[in-house]
């Protein structure tokens, strides 16, 4: 290739009568299109439609990381002794027997079963741990 380009010293050339020549590069899939002529653009393939968060491809984060499921799966499979605190301060004792997304039912001993709103427990921990 630098045969065939006459060797001219660059104060006698120019800067100006270079031209920079770049491969075609088609990272995307390598099938091989046929070139632009010089001086005319190729077209770009279409962008998917812009995004107002400037992710790209990431997938919004779940809703729900069922932590909390699995929490109530725990202790109702090793009966574990709980003591729920209530909004009002009321302490329930019991074993959790059963849950679903707004309620769960705690056995007590010595007390009929309650089943309780989730909305309306302020926190719970397990009986021997303390507050």
């Amino acid at each position: 290739m630098k045969d065939a380009i006459p060797s001219v010293p660059a104060e006698k050339e120019g800067f100006a009568n270079r031209k920079l020549i770049r491969p075609l590069l088609n990272h995307s899939n390598h099938t091989n299109h046929a070139a632009p002529a010089i001086g005319e653009r190729r077209e770009r393939p279409e962008r998917a439609p812009d995004r107002s968060n400037g992710s790209r491809g990431k997938s919004a984060p779940p809703d729900q990381t069922n932590a909390e499921n699995f929490y109530y799966q725990k202790q109702m499979q090793s009966k574990t002794p709980m003591v729920i605190v209530l909004l009002d301060d009321e302490e329930i004792h019991g074993v959790i027997e059963w849950y679903d997304r707004t309620c769960i039912k705690v056995n007590r001993t010595g007390a009929p079963n309650v089943m309780i709103y989730k909305l309306s427990i302020k926190y719970m921990f397990k009986e021997g741990e303390g507050k």
